[in-house]
């Protein structure tokens, strides 16, 4: 095979791709925003594209005079040509979402002339690129870390593409119809995420109220109110640092593991302090306005996990369903409220055994633990899908480009 030609193409397509300058495929875009045509500010996200700055940054725009601005339309690509820590080398995105935007003077807008727009939105999704960027820009100056290319030097940058337009749109149709598919599955995840959010506010009862607005019909009983320590035992977790193994059969069960629903692991092959199947996790320590305080995690098998230091175990007494707590637990406002946006919050074991909330009978705890259990489960299968979807993609992208 030519070092040419992609590793898998389409059937029918034998010739060698060639190289080519940005500059002799695209024009630069430096048209400005004097007659305010636009006050869409817009940002380069390397997930989503071009997207409104007031969406990106939580509505925290940089700048509200864009009269200066460059006007980006429909269909034009964008480049941060200075880029600081992250996604390497910035992204290089097309503008998709609006019919236009403006854009800060710092970026570098181009239009496609001489090649398939679908093609170049896909080839800049490959790792490819970042090379002749980097080449290119590496007698750039630097400033504070920031790394500078020149608009001469982007458009110098080198593009190894098909001969054909046939080819560029066969491999732009295909790369549309695979994000088509992904960011449907993105919509049907967020869609069930935001369904369990509902479920979560309606079917336990808000404060003031002993029943929730939503629940099983065969129910009808006011919920009581209980502290923890009446329901559930606590016990605080032990180091093992000293006994860290990273082919241990162990799972240690830590404030990272918890905090990355299971995605980030550590492991020993000495069950320090050994968890069993429906008891409960929860993280005690974590930084000012962290993501990971009062997390909880649901052991669901024996002989595989063990409790660390910082995170404290609760066992469920009877009448109390493990799947129940573990839901009325998690990132409850109540542990929230220890978190003073200053400096780290610990929770003590007295703070964590005070916890009161309300109770249905056991039966019913089930009912609402097993609901939940099952939306996540299924939440869970949509994300296996959609990760799936995008390391395909990501293989497609390695394998379909020179």
């Amino acid at each position: 095979m030519s070092e040419k030609t992609p590793q898998i193409r389409f059937k029918g397509f034998t010739d060698d791709w060639e190289e080519c300058k940005l500059s002799s495929i695209s024009e630069r875009v430096t048209r400005r925003n004097k007659n305010n045509e636009s006050t869409l500010p817009l940002t380069i996200s390397a997930q989503d594209g071009l997207v409104d700055q007031n969406d990106f940054f939580n509505k925290q725009v940089a700048s509200r005079d864009v009269t200066g601005y460059f006007l980006v339309k429909n269909g034009e690509f964008a480049y941060n040509k200075s880029y600081s820590n992250g996604y390497p080398w910035g992204a290089i995105k097309r503008l998709d979402k609006y019919d236009m935007g403006v854009l800060s003077t710092l970026y570098i807008v181009f239009r496609p002339t001489e090649i398939n727009s679908q093609f170049l939105v896909s080839y800049y999704d490959t790792t490819r690129w970042y090379r002749e960027v980097s080449k290119n820009a590496a007698e750039g100056a630097r400033n504070h870390g920031l790394l500078n290319i020149a608009p001469t030097d982007f458009f110098n940058t080198l593009l190894v593409v098909p001969n054909t337009v046939d080819e560029q749109e066969k491999i732009g149709l295909f790369f549309k119809q695979l994000d088509n598919t992904i960011a449907l599955h993105q919509r049907k995840l967020d869609l069930l995420k935001e369904q369990k959010k509902g479920f979560l506010q309606k079917m336990f009862p808000k404060n003031g109220a002993k029943v929730p607005e939503l629940r099983f019909e065969e129910f009808t009983d006011d919920w009581e109110e209980r502290k923890l320590k009446y329901v559930a035992s606590y016990r605080n977790g032990k180091a093992h640092e000293q006994v860290e193994d990273e082919n241990g059969k162990f799972t240690i069960v830590n404030s990272k593991f918890i905090s990355t629903d299971g995605k980030v692991k550590r492991n020993t092959n000495e069950q320090v302090e050994p968890m069993f199947k429906g008891e409960l996790a929860i993280v005690l320590s974590d930084l000012p306005n962290g993501k990971a305080l009062a997390k909880v995690f649901l052991v669901n098998e024996n002989e595989k996990y063990t409790l660390n230091q910082r995170i404290a175990g609760i066992t469920p007494k009877e009448n109390c369903d493990s799947k129940f707590l573990s839901y009325r637990m998690n990132r409850h406002s109540y542990f929230l409220k220890f978190d003073s946006g200053v400096s780290q919050t610990n929770l003590s074991k007295p703070q964590v055994e005070e916890f009161v909330t309300l109770y249905p009978s056991f039966e019913e705890q089930q009912k609402i633990g097993s609901f939940f259990k099952q939306l996540d489960d299924t939440i869970a299968l949509h994300q296996r899908k959609l990760d799936l979807l995008k390391e395909q993609k990501k293989g497609f992208l390695q394998k379909m480009f020179i």
